[in-house]
Parts: C-alpha cells; structure tokens; sequence
C-alpha cells in the first residue's frame, strides 16, 4: 500500500492539534459523534492548559493512500518531541497562524525540519478570523521558505474549509518511504514508548526493513533485549491491532517488559540480533536542573518508580540519586525547561500519587580546578572523564571552595525573539539586564522585527519569559538554542537560616548580580517562611561576607495578660523569663521551610 508520514510543526496556538482534528474526521478515521476537540491531545493536563505535551502518531486513509500523521508540541520546553516526530517523517506541514503570522518556535521548528531534509508544506491557518492578514502572512511565509505565493494553502481548521487540500497536496508532494535495500531482516526505530499497566512496554516505532507479524521473537539491539511481540499494529488513535506492520509503516509493538529501562527510545527493534543498529536520536542535554525529594522520606521508593516510568514515555527526563541534609533522600532531575519542569512535577503528583517538594532550579556548570586542590574537594562522578581537572555541577551544594576554583564556565544560548517594531527597544534592555549581547536585527514586514543574541541560559531560563510578555504586552515570541560554555565570574551566593546555611537554597549567580538577587531573595523568604516563636535571620552570603539581610520577626505571646495590677516588676520578670525561653528556643530551632520558599528563589524581577 501507498504510504506517507508527515508531522505537523508550528508555534505555540496556532492550531495543530486542531487541524489534526478535522483530518481525522474528513478522512473518516473517526465518526463525527465520536469526535472532540483536540482528540489526539489525550492527557487532562494537555486539555486543561490547552497545550500539547506529548507527539502523538495516528494513521487515516485518503484515496488510497495511507497517511500516518504525528502532531506535535509547539512549547520550545518540549523540541526533542518535534525532533524524534521529524525523524519518523518524509514531511512536514508547517502551519501559520495568518493573524499572528511567524514567530520565533515557527522559525525553530522550520529550521530543524530542513536538517532532516523534509519536504515542507506551507499552510496558513485562520484565515475565519476578522484580525487574519492572509496577504501579508503570504509575504512573509515567501519570504522566508523562497516558495511560489501559490503553494501556499489557506485553510480554516476551525470549520474545516481547505483541510482536503492539505491532504491531497501531502499525497501529491511528500514522497513515500525510501527502501533500504535490507532484505531479510525486519528493523525498526523506537520514537517513543509509554508504559502499560497490563501490559508492560509498549514501544512506538517506525518500521525501517521488513515486516514485523505477532508473535515472533524481537530484539532490542541497544539493551541486548529480547522479548515476543505480544500485540502489534497501528494508532487510530487508539492501539488498533493488526497482523502485521510492513516497512514504511507507524504503529506500537507490545514488548511485556516489566523493566521500563530495557525498551529505550532511540534503540532499535530487530527480527535478528545480529541486525545492523539503526542511527539513533542524539542524546538530549537537559537545560534546568532541580531536585525533587518526597515530603514523606518512606514514600522514596515510591517517587524512584514513578520516575523510572515517566522517563520511558518523555524521553527528554534524566535523573540521579542525591541526597539533602534538610530534605534527605531524593533525585536530581534534567528538564528542557522550567514549563517542563512544571508539567513532570504536575504528571509525578497526579499519575502517581507523589507528594514533593522541588529545589530551586539551577543550570549546568563547568568549574575548572586548580592544580593545589585535594581529590575530596568534590565527588569524583562530577569529574570530566576527558579533563580530570574539571567539574560539571549542577548542585549549587556541590559548588567547592572558592580558593580552589580556576575558572567557571557558565552555558550560553543563542536567542531569537519576534516582536513588534514599536518592542525592539524593551526587547534589548530586558535581555542587556540579563546580561545578554546583541547581534543582529532583521525585519519580517514592515511592522514585526527579527532579533538575535547571545546571552546566558541562566539569565533567560527563570523567569525571562514573563518579563518578555509583560514587556511586549503580550506580543513578543522566544526561541533559544545552545551555543556551549563561556567563562565568566561566578559565585555561590549562599542563604543562612538562623546562621546556618541552607543548601537547598542556595544559588549560583554573576558577582556583578550578586548583592541585588540576594536582597530580592531575602525579601521574598521573609513572606514566606513561616514565624517561630524566636526572631529568624535571614541572610544572603558570598562565603563569609554578607551581601544581604532581612528579619522575620517572632511571635509576641503576651505573657502578662493576665496580671491585674501590683509593681511593675513583676512584669519585668515574666518577659526576662520570656526572654531566656526564646534564646533557649533559637539555639535548638529549626526553621520550616515550605515549597513557597523554595519557588521565591526563581523570581528574580
């Protein structure tokens, strides 16, 4: 049979999921009484914030020809889903909203579809909207793809008008799937898997050679796994069964496996384990780390089996034991970003049952050693295998002594941002404040203005987004991209409690930023951390030196309530008393510090 795969990429809200939708019910995949809004968006989190999280494949028929479709996220935190989406595929539908036009994610996902040699489609979405601006959408769609104005298609994913096109022209110009020339042997490459409790793995492949059929015996040729194929076939979007899946083909192949480490995304599945491997996915470089402890220390086996699984349906998740003098036992984790950050801690406590409490995040650090310092100054699994003499922290905790340290490299991001003319000048001084440098300005049409920069993943990847939208009303789009390490002066601004430090607080920042994070972060503690019966002080530190200070004040029980009279003595000795007790109280206290002292450390502005 005819075949053709092909993705749908866009920004953020530009109706993906929605023209997912009407193909599926134009191609009569579904019926109509079966239908819903966003249909292949299947998780309660996707529906309640309106986003997609997670790719999610789906196979139609269109005058004979079979069309496997993959929709796609558009949030930047989510791109190594677009990516391994990209490589199932031979094209791509790139999708613009025609009253908002490009914007930054639209160009990022463009850019990553012609490295993977796709042939792109061109549509222009809402054009029912009274605010769509077809022409000049057209202009810019021409512009910066250098295709005829008359390729472009103008759909209403609303109401369906021009989705037909969109599918005929997918069969007209995406070519088929290319054969190999591996005769023999079946081959198939995991793009995602997710975990069935019934069931076991369930991975999600694109057949590369042969023909998979239920029953016989696969390998795993990444994890030196071999499992039955207990149920094969194709998304509908639901698991369909089918005899077999041919090369060319998109469907999911039941594993059984128990273990969710064995059934990888990236490996490949084989009908011999003396297979050639396919190429897999790069392995993707978290961007934010944060560590996430149970609030109850019994329920860590719990939250080390819901992590184990979740990193087999999101593949972008990476984690590592560690553990917290005021927290005890718990992972730390790898995002993409702090959206992913959010939607995992969200998946852990909702599929779960986990209850957490998650560290400031901090990024990727590479501190370089001098040549005095003593093997203990830090674990030796932080240790380059290639440069001994240089450490990859994550862990603020980690951070050695200061008269150890050589240099610190910090990563840096190459940043696009789409704005209004009118934003340009906000744009640069918001991204100057992070201590970002220019590079060029470019114009899309005569109204919306390209920037580029440099800047560090540590200055954007807080809270930079917000100050963006709050900066442009709404109308600036972001786009970021890694660049590598550059050296800079770094330091560990430490938060004391009481005089104690609290790592779990702690923070890697810029010297230049050091005084006024610091006085921000006191502050927001002081709103948060709940009053003792003992004067609390709240201090920010560069090793001894302290940079800031706030004061939480201590409950005032009145203990001379109940005198009614007689000298004022008395009096006096009640609040001595008082006063004894608390200083007693303060050598022995502990201060409480809730999930809203840990998150006021991200808000910087």
């Amino acid at each position: 049979m005819d075949i053709r795969n092909f993705c749908i990429i866009a920004h953020i809200d530009h109706g993906k999921s929605t023209l997912a939708d009407r193909m599926i019910e134009v191609t009569g995949t579904k019926q109509k009484r079966e239908m819903k809004a966003q249909l292949l968006d299947t998780m309660d989190l996707e529906r309640e914030r309106g986003i997609t999280i997670k790719l999610q494949p789906v196979r139609m028929a269109w005058n004979g020809v079979q069309l496997n479709l993959i929709d796609t996220p558009g949030h930047t935190d989510f791109r190594y889903e677009v990516s391994r989406s990209l490589a199932a595929c031979e094209g791509a539908i790139l999708l613009v909203d025609a009253s908002q036009g490009i914007q930054a994610q639209t160009l990022a996902v463009l850019y990553m579809a012609m490295e993977h040699n796709l042939t792109i489609i061109p549509v222009l979405n809402k054009i029912d909207l009274p605010a769509a601006d077809p022409e000049r959408v057209s202009e810019e769609v021409v512009h910066l793809l250098g295709c005829p104005k008359e390729d472009i298609l103008l759909i209403s994913a609303k109401e369906g008008r021009g989705v037909a096109d969109v599918l005929q022209r997918v069969i007209d110009r995406v070519p088929p799937p290319k054969h190999t020339g591996h005769a023999g042997v079946a081959r198939a490459l995991i793009f995602d898997a997710a975990m069935d409790t019934y069931r076991g793995a369930v991975a999600y492949v694109r057949v590369v050679d042969g023909t998979f059929t239920k029953g016989q015996q696969i390998y795993l040729l990444g994890t030196k796994a071999k499992f039955e194929a207990l149920d094969i076939g194709h998304f509908s979007p639901q698991y369909v069964s089918d005899a077999d899946l041919k090369e060319g083909a998109i469907g999911y192949i039941v594993t059984g496996a128990k273990d969710v480490v064995r059934v990888r995304t990236g490996d490949t599945v084989a009908s011999s384990p003396n297979a050639v491997q396919l190429p897999g996915y790069k392995v993707v470089q978290p961007m934010v780390f944060a560590g996430l402890y149970p609030s109850e220390a019994d329920e860590y086996p719990r939250l080390r089996e819901a992590l184990e699984k979740l990193s087999l349906n999101d593949a972008s998740l990476s984690f590592e034991p560690e553990r917290n003098v005021a927290l005890g036992n718990g992972f730390r984790c790898g995002f993409l970003g702090l959206l992913h950050m959010d939607i995992v801690q969200e998946r852990l406590e909702r599929e779960h049952d986990c209850d957490l409490v998650i560290t400031a995040p901090s990024v990727l650090y590479e501190v370089v050693l001098s040549a005095r310092h003593p093997a203990e100054i830090v674990r030796s699994s932080l240790l380059k295998p290639d440069e001994p003499d240089t450490a990859v922290i994550s862990n603020p905790a980690d951070f050695p002594d200061p008269t150890y340290i050589k240099e610190v490299r910090e990563p840096w991001v190459r940043l696009e941002v789409v704005g209004r003319n009118q934003d340009v000048g906000a744009i640069m001084t918001l991204v100057q404040e992070r201590r970002g440098t220019y590079l060029s300005l470019s114009y899309l049409d005569a109204d919306r203005a390209l920037l580029h920069f440099e800047v560090p993943l540590q200055g954007i990847v807080l809270d930079f987004f917000d100050g963006l939208k709050s900066a442009t009303s709404g109308y600036a789009s972001m786009s970021y991209e890694p660049l590598g390490y550059r050296a800079g002066e770094l330091v560990k601004l430490q938060i004391l409690l009481l005089g104690e430090p609290t790592e779990a607080l702690s923070t890697i920042v810029h010297k230049s930023e050091a005084q006024h994070v610091g006085a921000i972060i006191c502050k927001r503690l002081k709103e948060v951390i709940p009053k003792a019966q003992y004067q609390i002080p709240i201090q920010a530190a560069i090793g001894a030196k302290v940079v800031a200070r706030e004061t939480l004040s201590a409950y005032r029980k009145d203990v001379t309530g109940y005198l009614y009279g007689g000298d004022v003595t008395r009096k006096q000795k009640l609040l001595k008393k008082q006063k004894k007790g608390k200083k007693r109280m303060k050598q022995m206290g502990r201060v409480t510090l809730t999930q809203d002292a840990f998150l006021s450390v991200l808000k910087r502005s």
